[in-house]
């Protein structure tokens, strides 16, 4: 047995796809925009590929031989025995801002994910790849008002920036057992760097301005384990329950924090500080139940949730998102975080010769979330609607897969900010055949 010139030709692709994803990494300027991202490590990607994401995000109890799942590493071994994959996917964030009386806008594209699996040995299967963990991505400014300060030194006016963003890398494998238990585990290595300033400048120059900041240069391995049972219900239907555990990460890396002068005046450093992160990227588990009916209907129901109360971002330097260093006071405190996922996906008859849109894969979801932080003791919560499909492209299992999320984040209570968002993402999934025998010499 001979790998094909199909085989080599995916492989190299897939090659260069991960090349490409690593450079997105080091040029990436803004994943997502939010206000919200300037707390802790920012703004929490949401689960999976564009396949994924087309339902709402769910995945821990889905099994499909068409689609990488990463959700869940024990879904790795469903596939075709000698099939080799590989899935890359963008996401694009579009958010209108809301506050009172104000409103403004924003739009970022980032890498959603860059992954390739393959068989290892009879019902084993492997896949590794690079998925975004957290965004974070802001900026404004305004004038202070308190007629006091205006009086005594002039107008003063405040900004605050920032950007970076939190990836990780993974390797997970699988195996099925009695062809209904699989279980898998994965290694993951989170990395990343972010950049946050504050600054304060005087209109009156003999007075100067401050401006304080942090870059937070991270990195953290942690390791998540999942299994999935799969019970036949008859000959053509079954129904799946699955689970995931996630491990608290212990970050590593640096943190460093400086305040100093500006202006014409005489400058000078103020506070300059480096320093170990000290706080934890808080652990997971989920669990969800799947209904499949042969290759034309199915439906999924995902629970997950992440404590991160006791973790350290709300009290270290470089986390709290405090206006400047050492005030003591944050207006975020971290949570606990908590979602509920249901999405479901259609196919009308795959095997149809006549029409090719009853060959498409129609994928819908809802889901509602709570996120990892408080602002002003107040819970943020967002819900939205996904709808996407998956158009085939022959031979095999070959598509290309789009999907859109409707959705708000947020509400105009108390110091809270809402978002109103529509975000697109599209997926590029390559199927093959690793070793085949020759039919004829």
């Amino acid at each position: 047995m001979t790998m094909s010139r199909r085989i080599f030709s995916s492989i190299a692709l897939s090659a260069a796809l991960l090349l490409l994803c690593g450079l997105g990494v080091s040029a990436q300027t803004f994943g997502s925009y939010t206000p919200y991202s300037i707390f802790a490590v920012g703004d929490l990607a949401n689960p999976g590929t564009a396949y994924n994401k087309s339902m709402a995000g769910v995945g821990i109890a889905g099994r499909s031989n068409r689609f990488i799942n990463p959700v869940n590493p024990a879904a790795v071994t469903a596939r075709d025995s000698l099939a080799f994959m590989a899935d890359f996917s963008l996401h694009q964030d579009n958010k209108i801002f809301t506050q009172g009386n104000m409103r403004s806008a924003s739009n970022a594209m980032n890498m959603s994910d860059c992954i390739i699996s393959f068989p290892i040995w009879r019902s084993s299967a492997m896949m590794i790849g690079i998925l975004p963990y957290s965004d974070t991505g802001y900026g404004y400014s305004y004038l202070y008002t308190d007629p006091n300060i205006i009086g005594n030194v002039g107008n003063v006016s405040y900004s605050a920036a920032g950007k970076g963003s939190i990836y990780q890398i993974f390797a997970a494998a699988g195996v099925t057992f009695w062809r209904r238990l699989s279980l898998g585990a994965e290694f993951i290595y989170h990395f990343g760097k972010l950049e946050k300033t504050f600054t304060e400048t005087f209109s009156n120059s003999t007075y100067n301005g401050a401006s304080n900041g942090h870059i937070l240069q991270l990195s953290a391995p942690a390791g998540k384990f999942g299994l999935q049972y799969e019970q036949p219900l008859g000959a053509r239907s079954s129904l799946t329950f699955g689970a995931t555990y996630k491990t608290a990460a212990q970050l590593g890396g640096e943190v460093t924090s400086y305040r100093y002068s500006t202006g014409t005046a005489a400058s000078d450093t103020l506070y300059f500080k480096k320093g170990a992160p000290g706080v934890l990227l808080a652990g997971e588990i989920g669990a969800g139940l799947s209904y499949r009916y042969g290759d034309k209907l199915m439906v999924e129901v995902d629970y997950s949730r992440s404590d991160w109360r006791n973790t350290g971002v709300g009290t270290r330097e470089g986390f709290t998102g405090n206006l400047s260093t050492g005030d003591g006071y944050s207006c975020f405190t971290p949570g606990v975080s908590e979602s509920w996922r249901a999405g479901f996906e259609y196919v009308p008859n795959r095997n149809d010769i006549r029409y090719y849109h009853k060959k498409i894969a129609y994928r819908g979801g809802v889901y509602w979330k709570k996120d990892y932080y408080l602002l002003d003791n107040n819970q943020i919560q967002a819900f939205g609607l996904t709808l996407g499909a998956t158009l085939p492209v022959p031979p095999g299992y070959n598509g290309i897969t789009v999907g859109m999320d409707f959705g708000q984040r947020g509400s105009l209570k108390g110091n809270m900010i809402r978002e109103t968002y529509i975000n697109f993402s599209i997926g590029f999934n390559l199927f093959d055949i690793w070793f085949q025998k020759h039919q004829y010499q």
